[in-house]
């Protein structure tokens, strides 16, 4: 579902083109990811809570914001297939970050299953096939910035709720964008806005599921999953702006469905022994 929902807003950024500035666009984005979630920030307050690692939570900020700024600047300016391909580092340094960050376990398994989607992601890119722009790099340079979201996410999870952990990194990934955002200022359209308010329905919503998911398991387990966006953004990019999939990415996506395949399958019955 974390999927479905990323690649929608994938679609919808890619549909708004490079006419807005990445850092007011990225800003608009959570800024009314914060109108939608300021319900639960309202009985989070009513009820007396307050984040208990307020820290983590402004680091989460900093880091996902900049990594957010990377990322709309990429998807306006290289295909959406290329952006989702190159992201896929992003669960090789989460898998090793939380190794050493979080003290979690290298099932084999699960290495193997990280390791083979990411050479599914190199077929479909061909090492040495890909130019280097600057939305390539740009990308390249969010990966390891949204793996420390991801990390620290995975921290809070131990003290913090799904709702509260969505509900902060909104303030302060809103608060960490509006000064980039407020030196390229300028008067949204309503379509823009409209657009981007659908964005913050769907990252907000992705981001409550894939925080319940880290909440379920270990993090170097969803880390496989993750390359399934690449499936549902070549399809997305097919049927919606006519970039027509080569064989290449065929066959890297079938290598990648293999590798999710076989580590759900694992897990569950790792799962099943447990409770038996």
């Amino acid at each position: 579902m974390t999927g479905l929902l990323f690649v929608g807003v994938t679609g919808v950024v890619r549909h708004l083109g490079t006419d807005m500035n990445p850092m007011q666009a990225a800003f608009i984005r959570y800024a009314f990811g914060v109108v939608l979630i300021a319900p639960v920030l309202l009985r989070l307050f009513a009820a007396g809570a307050r984040p208990s690692r307020l820290g983590l939570h402004m680091l989460r900020g900093v880091a996902h914001g900049t990594a957010v700024m990377l990322w709309f600047f990429a998807m306006a300016r290289i295909p959406i297939a290329q952006v989702t391909a190159i992201g896929f580092t992003t669960p090789i340094f989460t898998t090793i970050g939380a190794a050493l960050y979080l003290g979690e376990y290298l099932h084999a398994r699960r290495i193997a299953a990280v390791v083979v989607s990411f050479l599914g992601t190199l077929i479909i890119l061909r090492p040495g096939a890909l130019s280097i722009e600057l939305g390539a790099l740009a990308q390249l340079a969010a990966a390891p910035l949204f793996a420390c979201s991801f990390l620290i996410a995975k921290k809070l999870t131990e003290t913090e709720s799904s709702a509260t952990i969505v509900a902060y990194m909104s303030v302060f990934v809103t608060l960490a964008l509006l000064p980039p955002a407020l030196l390229v200022w300028r008067t949204p359209t309503i379509t823009e806005l409209g657009w981007l308010f659908v964005t913050a329905v769907l990252a907000t919503a992705g981001h409550y599921t894939f925080t319940r998911a880290m909440q379920a398991v270990e993090l170097t387990v969803l880390q496989p999953f993750s390359f399934l966006q690449l499936v549902w953004a070549t399809l997305l990019g097919y049927y919606a702006f006519s970039e027509v999939p080569d064989v290449w990415t065929l066959a890297g996506g079938a290598v990648i469905i293999a590798s999710v395949t076989y580590i759900a399958h694992r897990e569950a019955r790792a799962t099943s022994e447990r409770s038996s």
